[in-house]
């Protein structure tokens, strides 16, 4: 049977981010609770609670939520409507489908100012004649009945006639009590009977059915050859209490009851012994498997992708390290992922499964970092190389310093080395190229030098300066 515990109050408050003393809204529907406790303390400022089809059988501890207006109780197991005048501020009310017969209890809400819709349908006090009105004369701020509208002509009608359909439903509730009083021995009776018997077939030799079986199948002597027939014998019991199992399960549903909280509770408990009896045939049948091998006898890792998922791995070279992009599920809580980094490989444990990759390359652990992407919701895990390189084959690792100079000083050298092409023109004969033309060659025009002005001493703006050298 289920309990309200803080735990479950923080699974039903995601959409507040777990913190539950500010919570205004509040879902603890089919749950199988039994009673109501701990909301009025933890939860102060609630305003809507849903605390449908469970089994609770009475309202209690939700006095002090001062701020709630809408309360769901529909499907549950309440008899009588009480310590609700706490709740200031409730506007609405649902007991649909419970097992209210004193409906003299909705008297009870007349301290909620506030409250505009009831609903009670299904509940044994519904039909009492004269329900409506006595509800409707009773609760005079409510608006709303079971889901209709209370017009004024309506509760002007069951003012006048309230006190006559008052001793109607007095006499009515008296009557369901005494029947509901011979209902509830009747209950306690059958199930003082069913424990006595479950305690009968508890001890060997008890049950007729397995002393018939023993008369109708004696042991077989030393000396008989039926002797080979008792592993099948055995083999038959467990088939045999499973017929027997699904005869039980169905004169169990078949079986008439009333519809009393009393039968509510022992068709769950009979539900909750099936599931736990299928529980335990699973766990027998279930075969362990062996965990998954990732590192090896000889203590080489292997590439091992359990949870699936899609990844790339980058050789950053220009800031020497390497880029694990790892595909987790975006939604996934992180506290359910855990990276492991080793020098030759990484490992990534999601919800139990693990994701190994070999590396490339040896990186340094302490020095590297995992986060995560608050858009796709990736794990980015950069792990920094060390100096040396590690390759697969059996050569040495060189160091990456020392390669890049050896390549260097290769290089000067082609750079000093200069090759210079001799040609001997003893061994060559090159063409005439002016003798290729044939005809009598046009002699060459002299250009004339273009006569030097030189400045005359008439001129009216020459003037002799003796440091200036003269003109050539």
């Amino acid at each position: 049977m289920g309990r309200i515990t803080e735990d479950l109050i923080r699974r039903n408050a995601e959409h507040n981010e777990c913190v539950i003393f500010s919570l205004e809204e509040l879902s603890l529907h089919q749950q199988e609770i039994e009673r109501l406790e701990h909301i009025d303390k933890w939860c102060r400022d609630l305003k809507i609670l849903y605390l449908q089809n469970n089994l609770i059988g009475k309202i209690e501890n939700v006095s002090k939520l001062k701020k709630l207006e809408y309360l769901n109780l529909a499907l549950n197991n309440i008899e009588k409507i009480e310590n609700l005048e706490g709740c200031e501020g409730l506007t609405k009310l649902d007991l649909t489908v419970n097992f209210i017969g004193e409906l003299s209890s909705v008297e009870t809400l007349r301290g909620n100012v506030h409250l505009r819709e009831l609903f009670l349908m299904g509940n044994p006090c519904a039909d009492f004649h004269g329900y409506r009105p006595f509800v409707v004369a009773t609760l005079r701020q409510l608006k709303w009945l079971d889901g209709k509208e209370i017009e004024r002509s309506e509760r002007i009608q069951a003012l006048q006639d309230f006190p006559e359909v008052e001793r109607q439903i007095r006499e009515q509730e008296k009557a369901y009590c005494l029947r509901r009083a011979r209902d509830k021995s009747e209950a306690q009776r059958k199930l003082q009977e069913e424990k006595e018997h479950g305690e009968k077939e508890g001890h060997p030799g008890s049950d007729g059915r397995r002393d018939a079986d023993v008369a109708e199948n004696p042991p077989p002597s030393l000396g008989s050859r039926d002797q080979l027939q008792a592993p099948e014998v055995q083999e038959g019991e467990p088939n045999r209490k499973k017929v027997d199992d699904v005869e039980d399960d169905l004169e169990f549903w078949n079986k008439p009851s009333l519809f009393t909280p009393e039968s509510r509770l022992e068709t769950l408990r009979h539900m909750e012994k099936q599931r736990k009896d299928k529980e335990k045939s699973s766990d027998k049948k279930k075969k362990v498997k062996p965990p998954r091998m990732l590192i090896t006898a000889d203590g080489r890792a292997l590439n091992v992708n359990e949870p699936k998922l899609d990844f790339s791995l980058k050789d950053d070279e220009k800031r020497n390290q390497i880029i694990l992009d790892l595909a987790v599920y975006r939604y996934m809580d992180t506290s359910l992922i855990n990276v492991d980094v080793q020098p030759t490989y990484v490992r990534v444990t999601v919800k139990g499964k693990p994701f190994q990759l070999v590396l490339p390359a040896e990186v340094k652990p302490d020095s590297s970092s995992a986060k995560r992407s608050q858009t796709t919701g990736h794990l980015v895990v950069c792990m920094p190389k060390v100096g040396e390189v590690i390759t697969g084959g059996p050569r040495t690792a060189t160091p990456a310093q020392s390669t890049w100079a050896g390549s260097r000083e290769h290089t000067d050298k082609r750079s000093r080395q200069t090759e210079k092409l001799e040609v001997d023109p003893s061994k060559h004969s090159f063409p005439d190229v002016a003798n290729i033309v044939g005809g009598k060659a046009p002699a060459p025009r002299r250009v004339q030098p273009e006569p030097k002005v030189m400045p005359c001493e008439e001129d009216p703006g020459f003037e002799d300066d003796p440091e200036v050298p003269p003109l050539i």
